[in-house]
């Protein structure tokens, strides 16, 4: 048997004995990842869908207005005999057309897109588990999917062509301001508006979760910190030959320009991974659980958790002293809600090998949603003899992470670390340096990707929405340029023209502003498990997005009123 193999204890190989591997089909993707990503990824297509409605709407819109504007054209064909079905189909053609130069143009984005989109949800990750290109079926779908809302609507331009009346609109029926030709365009707009409201508000809900979870309290100090993660390959290794490698990394590090002070881990806060172990006191018959590390001297140090009472990890622990712990403020308050715990003991396996020496601030090591979990941390290297013989809680001993405090520029400070390391020991292999904030930074990947895409959405939603009122209004001035000429040759000021036109395009926004409020605040419940520390109706939110809303509407129809109250009486009696 191999160096390996013999470090293997007869427990370990009765449980591999009895391990089995599953399979899943593949087609069913990485559950994990799936998992994890299941409800944002729901989120992100009801987002989508929402956008989709309101390209979809801004497209009928103007197919509508265009076809209002060629009734007259509509009109001589029906009265030459062309059959109305011939009317819709042209039509519809035009509007299919659209949605497959849309569909092209969408399968064009979503290749250069997908890297990007991508680049954000494994921001930090040297390995991206998924292929960097849209699937076929996936673009089928998608190419599919505009040609379908291109027909859909299309059809209503298409049937209100085809219910013209020659005769009516060739005696001159187009002059009308008070018909209703104009409803289903600003019941478009007032529809796009809605949706608008929604995507704005959500989207700076999430943004501010994800603000809200960046910039909480965590425990420990990120700034001026630089977490060194490393493979180590100690087989083989006895424990004072480890207690000499760790001894020359803690003398050595802070010896590098710019190093304040350096640290050994068994794993760094907020890096992925945590040991949990049952544990028992002293004088109490019942067992528990809770999260536990070994780290080196210096170690809350240089990460920046705070000693709150007794004394931390030093250079007096070492394997041949008193075996100590510092346990947080979380686990004193589970554990010892109304005793001292300094002298406490407690240990595994129904021991009691720890002391308690000292109390820290509570930390975040795995998950920035939840509250800190009870934590005790241990000295590197102080096990007894029967742990020691026992190769789970030997490899607990295996530094992964190496926390540095630095000051002033760390530019280059990576082939340093990496050359001086390596001098040290090859076998201790450098993985990745990076800040502290980097770090911190990768666990928000999957919230980032939904705040910024919302936002993008968002932001697009309410474009194409302020588009399509500045199109409807100044189509709309269009239509009534005579009757604008005829009220200012009757003597209205530059001003109530400026109002009438402004007022009408105020009123589709605030109709659509009265709908996308209870829209927003229903749909609410869509948000709730993506939040950290926000409401999901958060009232300044949606006055935020409604402020937004509002200002880029009323900018839209003042181009429009400003155009018509510019119109010269002369010239708008001479239109037809």
């Amino acid at each position: 048997m191999d160096q390996a193999g013999s470090n293997i204890g007869a427990g370990e190989r009765t449980a591999i004995a009895n391990q089995h591997i599953h399979l899943t089909p593949a087609g069913s993707g990485v559950g994990t990842l799936r998992d994890n990503y299941k409800q944002g990824l729901r989120l992100l297509m009801i987002v989508a869908g929402l956008v989709l409605l309101i390209a979809c709407a801004n497209i009928a819109n103007l197919l509508l207005a265009r076809g209002t504007a060629g009734r007259i054209q509509a009109s001589i064909r029906l009265a030459l005999g062309a059959p109305r079905h011939r009317l819709i189909r042209q039509t519809l053609i035009e509007s299919i057309l659209l949605a497959m130069l849309g569909g092209v143009a969408g399968l064009a984005v979503a290749f250069i897109g997908t890297r990007a989109i991508l680049l954000l949800a494994f921001r930090g990750a040297s390995f991206v588990p998924i292929q960097a290109w849209p699937s076929l079926p996936v673009l089928g779908f998608a190419f599919g999917l505009s040609l379908v809302t291109g027909m859909v609507f299309g059809i209503l331009p298409a049937w209100i062509s085809a219910r013209l009346e020659p005769a009516e609109v060739l005696r001159g029926a187009n002059r009308s301001t008070g018909n209703s030709s104009t409803l289903p365009q600003k019941s478009l707009v007032v529809f796009q508006a809605a949706l608008s409201l929604v995507l704005l508000a959500y989207a700076g809900t999430l943004t501010k979760s994800l603000s809200n979870l960046e910039h909480q309290q965590f425990g420990f100090e990120t700034s001026g910190r630089v977490m060194v993660s490393v493979s180590p390959a100690f087989t083989g290794y006895s424990p004072d030959r480890v207690h000499a490698l760790y001894q020359q990394l803690e003398q050595r590090l802070p010896q590098i320009a710019g190093v304040q002070s350096a640290s050994l881990s068994q794993y760094s806060p907020m890096e992925g991974t945590n040991w949990d172990s049952g544990i028992h006191f002293e004088g109490r018959p019942e067992g528990t659980s809770a999260s536990w590390l070994r780290v080196s001297p210096h170690y809350f140090e240089t990460i920046g958790t705070r000693l709150l009472r007794g004394r931390v990890i030093d250079e007096r622990d070492t394997p041949n002293s008193r075996m100590v712990t510092v346990v947080t403020q979380n686990f004193v308050k589970k554990f010892f809600p109304n005793e001292d715990p300094i002298g406490k003991r407690f240990g595994m396996e129904n021991q009691s090998d720890y002391e308690i020496i000292g109390i820290v601030e509570d930390a975040k090591y795995l998950d920035a949603r939840d509250q800190p979990w009870p934590t005790f941390f241990l000295p590197l290297l102080q096990m007894t003899k029967a742990h020691w013989a026992e190769s789970g809680l030997v490899r607990s001993n295996f530094i992964h992470d190496i926390e540095l405090r630095v000051a002033g520029n760390t530019k280059d400070l990576e082939p340093t670390l990496r050359r001086t390391i390596a001098e040290i020991d090859p076998n201790l292999t450098v993985l990745k340096v990076r800040s502290f904030g980097e770090q911190l930074s990768v666990n928000f990947n999957q919230e980032r990707l939904l705040a910024r895409l919302t936002a993008l959405f968002g932001l697009l939603a309410l474009a194409v929405a302020t588009v399509g009122l500045y199109g409807i209004t100044s189509y709309s001035v269009v239509r009534r340029t005579s009757e604008i000429g005829v009220r200012i040759a009757l003597g209205a000021s530059r001003a109530g023209i400026v109002s009438m036109v402004l007022g009408s395009a105020v009123l589709q926004i605030g109709l659509g502003l009265a709908i996308g409020i209870p829209v927003a605040l229903w749909g609410a419940n869509i948000l709730a498990n993506q939040l950290y520390g926000v409401k999901a109706h958060d009232p300044l939110m949606l006055a935020g997005a409604t402020a937004i809303l509002g200002v880029c509407g009323v900018l839209a129809g003042l181009v429009p009123a400003f155009r018509a109250a510019g119109i010269d009486p002369i010239k708008a009696l001479r239109t037809e």
